[in-house]
C-alpha cells in the first residue's frame, strides 16, 4: 500500500495545505502535534512545515511506514522536532509522552472497530484547550463523466455502490466493531470536546491532468478493478480492463477528458480549557 499511500497523499496536498493553514488559524501555536494514522508521513511532514515551532509524532501501526515518514522528515530537514509512534488506534496512545495540543486522524478512525471509544481516547490525550481536528467523509472523488464513450454510462456512480457495500462488511469485519450513526460532531461531543467547527476542502484538477495526477487516477482504477471485482458485472468489468489498457486510446492512459475533484471534510473538537 505504501506507493499507493504516498502517491495520494502527495496528490492531495494543496486541499491538505489548505486544511491545516485553516486550523492554524484556530490553533496557531500548538507545541506538540500528532498525525494519528499518519501511515508514510506525507500530511505529518505538511503538519510540522504549516507549525515551525512546533513538535510532531507520526503515530500508526505500521513500523514499515513509519520508517519512510523518518526519512521523509530528514530529506525536508525537519528530523529535529519529528519523531514517530508504533501504535495500533484501537489499543488507544497510551504511550504518547506528553498531551497534544493539536491531534489530526485523517480517514484512520473507521479502521477501528469501536470508534466512539477511539475518539474518547483521542479526546484524553489532548492537553488543556487541545484541538482535535478529524477528517472522515466528504464526496466520492469523480475522475470520469458520466458518459466516457465505451460502456454503459454511469459507471463510476457504481463503483462507488459496490464500495459503499465493501466499505460497511470492512467495517463489521473489525475487532470490536460497533455500529455508529456517523454524526461526527455529536460523538466529539459525547467524547467530551466541544464542537467548534466543520469545514470541506476541495481538489480540483481539471483536464488536462498532470502526469502524476494521471498516474494516481490509473493506481486508484487498478485497485478498484482488483478489490471490487466480485460485486461488478460483466460489462462494467470489460470497460475497467480498457480504461486500464495502457494500448487502447480510450484508456485513461491517453484520453484528454480525466480530471479529479474531490472534497474532504474535517470536523473540530477543542477540549475544555
Amino acid at each position: 500500500m505504501l506507493p499507493m499511500l504516498e502517491q495520494e497523499a502527495e496528490l492531495f496536498t494543496p486541499l491538505y495545505r489548505q486544511a491545516a493553514a485553516w486550523l492554524r488559524e484556530r490553533k496557531p501555536e500548538p507545541e506538540l502535534i500528532a498525525d494519528v494514522g499518519s501511515g508514510p508521513g506525507v500530511i505529518s511532514c505538511l503538519l510540522a512545515e504549516t507549525f515551525p515551532q512546533a513538535r510532531v509524532i507520526a503515530v500508526d501501526g505500521a513500523g514499515s511506514l513509519l520508517e519512510h515518514a523518518r526519512a521523509r522528515a530528514a530529506r525536508l530537514g525537519i528530523a529535529d522536532r519529528f519523531s514517530t509512534l508504533e501504535a495500533e488506534l484501537a489499543d488507544g496512545l497510551g504511550d504518547l509522552e506528553y498531551p497534544a495540543d493539536l491531534l489530526w486522524a485523517s480517514r484512520s478512525l473507521h479502521h477501528v472497530g469501536d470508534q466512539r471509544a477511539a475518539l474518547t481516547d483521542f479526546a484524553s490525550r489532548l492537553a488543556p484547550g487541545g484541538t482535535l481536528a478529524l477528517l472522515e467523509g466528504g464526496l466520492p472523488a469523480r475522475y470520469l463523466p458520466r458518459d466516457i464513450g465505451i460502456g454503459r454510462p454511469g459507471l463510476q456512480a457504481r463503483l462507488d455502490a459496490v464500495l459503499e457495500e465493501w466499505f460497511t462488511r470492512m467495517r463489521a469485519e473489525l475487532p470490536g466493531a460497533a455500529e455508529e450513526t456517523e454524526d461526527w460532531p455529536a460523538l466529539l461531543t459525547a467524547a467530551g470536546l466541544r464542537h467548534t467547527a466543520t469545514r470541506t476542502f476541495l481538489l480540483d484538477l481539471p483536464a488536462p491532468l498532470s502526469d502524476e495526477a494521471r498516474a494516481w487516477v490509473v493506481t486508484t482504477l487498478t485497485h478498484r478493478r482488483e478489490g471490487l471485482a466480485d460485486g461488478l458485472d460483466a460489462d462494467d468489468l470489460a470497460t475497467l480492463d480498457r480504461l486500464l489498457d495502457p494500448d487502447d486510446k480510450a484508456s485513461v492512459h491517453h484520453r484528454p477528458d480525466v480530471f479529479v475533484l474531490a472534497a474532504q471534510t474535517v470536523y473540530v473538537g477543542v477540549k475544555a480549557a
